[in-house]
């Protein structure tokens, strides 16, 4: 098809991208083995010793909260015969319980030999070994993984020695949300979504609304600008406007809710939203946030973490009740995974190669610069 013919729209990545499972296994080793990617939040691990055992692309990694405070993260292999040393599934399955694991806050113990690590990945004791003469505990620490934080999110990396610069992608975000006390904010609710979906095909439905007059009407009627061109036309740096009246994503689009101090006037009765890459999409209103975290399982599934953030002084309140925001955002999500698992199957068909982005979809089409940035593995 001629570039007159398709009106100046650009193709999308070709469908395999979408589809294989040698495209998911490109992506696991070019983007989430390498970039730095959300992994939660650092409420999760208020105190020494609390940690969470992830699953990011087919790695384990352990998270876990310092005695000093700082966030450390190490991949879940033991540096003396590589034994999983936190694997609550696999002592589920047989019916014992292995002392191992994150052990009295304070060491992390691999259950097969007994070689023990401080929370920050030094090794402490290799029994029957460490007094051995030649024999340095400085060179077995665990394998590290990178941690940085940023509005309270946490960012890991898998390839520490080559991790590009954290910060660079976060300056505009950071510029734009400056007023927003994102690091403050607490989580009221979580809901896991599992889409039949692939995970670039979310990312590019959170960055359009060119689909949001027919398959969102609760949000365009919250949100009229969206219906105008998809959206291409709105000053995003400024936020966006709501229907007249209305000031946050709500079924009505108000709350009882104060907004967050330090707001700007405009920013007061506008939304924001920002896609942090590879895997956060978030989105903040005046008195609410909301953060989505990918983790892809599949070429064809992923798993959506749903976090709806507010202040910690409303959530204190005894009236406090999220579900004006909570009741709202799950059915936009709703729409748009339904809408996404449509593009995942429809895509599949033999006569289709790959699709196309409107002049109206521009933003879309960051996803092929993004993976084109990231390069080869």
């Amino acid at each position: 098809m001629s570039d007159k013919a398709n009106g100046g729209m650009e193709k999308s990545l070709d469908s395999a991208a979408y589809l294989t499972a040698d495209a998911f296994a490109r992506d696991k080793a070019a983007i989430f083995h390498r970039q730095w990617f959300c992994a939660g939040r650092e409420e999760d691990m208020p105190a020494p010793g609390d940690h969470k055992i992830l699953d990011i692309a087919g790695e384990s990694v352990i998270v876990v909260r310092g005695k000093e405070g700082a966030i450390h993260a190490h991949y879940n292999v033991c540096r003396h015969r590589g034994a999983r040393m936190c694997d609550a599934v696999s002592d589920a399955r047989w019916g014992v319980k292995l002392d191992a694991g994150v052990v009295g806050r304070t060491m992390i113990r691999c259950p097969y030999h007994g070689w023990s690590y401080a929370l920050d990945g030094r090794l402490l004791a290799a029994p029957q070994l460490q007094d051995s003469p030649g024999f340095d505990k400085a060179a077995f620490g665990l394998h590290p993984v990178a941690v940085q934080t940023w509005g309270g999110f946490v960012f890991l990396n898998l390839s520490p020695d080559t991790a590009p610069d954290f910060t660079a992608d976060l300056a505009e975000p950071s510029r734009r949300l400056a007023n927003y006390p994102l690091a403050d904010l607490v989580t009221a609710q979580t809901i896991n979504y599992e889409v039949n979906a692939n995970w670039k095909l979310i990312l590019e439905n959170y960055n359009e609304c060119y689909h949001c007059p027919g398959v969102h009407p609760e949000l365009t009627a919250i949100v009229p600008a969206f219906k105008v061109r998809g959206g291409i036309d709105l000053d995003w740096e400024a936020g966006i406007p709501h229907r007249e009246g209305a000031y946050t994503y709500t079924w009505d689009g108000t709350t009882r809710r104060a907004p967050f101090p330090g707001l700007s006037e405009e920013e007061k009765v506008r939304h924001k939203g920002e896609l942090i890459y590879p895997n956060l999409m978030f989105s903040v209103s005046c008195d609410h946030a909301a953060a989505f975290v990918l983790w892809p399982l599949a070429a064809d599934r992923t798993l959506i973490e749903c976090r709806f953030l507010f202040h910690p002084d409303e959530v204190a309140k005894g009236d406090f009740d999220p579900s004006d925001a909570v009741d709202f955002w799950d059915l936009v999500n709703r729409q748009d995974w339904a809408v996404c698992e449509r593009v995942q199957s429809g895509i599949a068909a033999r006569v289709h190669t790959h699709g196309f982005y409107a002049p109206i979809e521009d933003l879309s089409l960051d996803i092929r610069r993004y993976i084109e940035r990231c390069g080869e593995p």
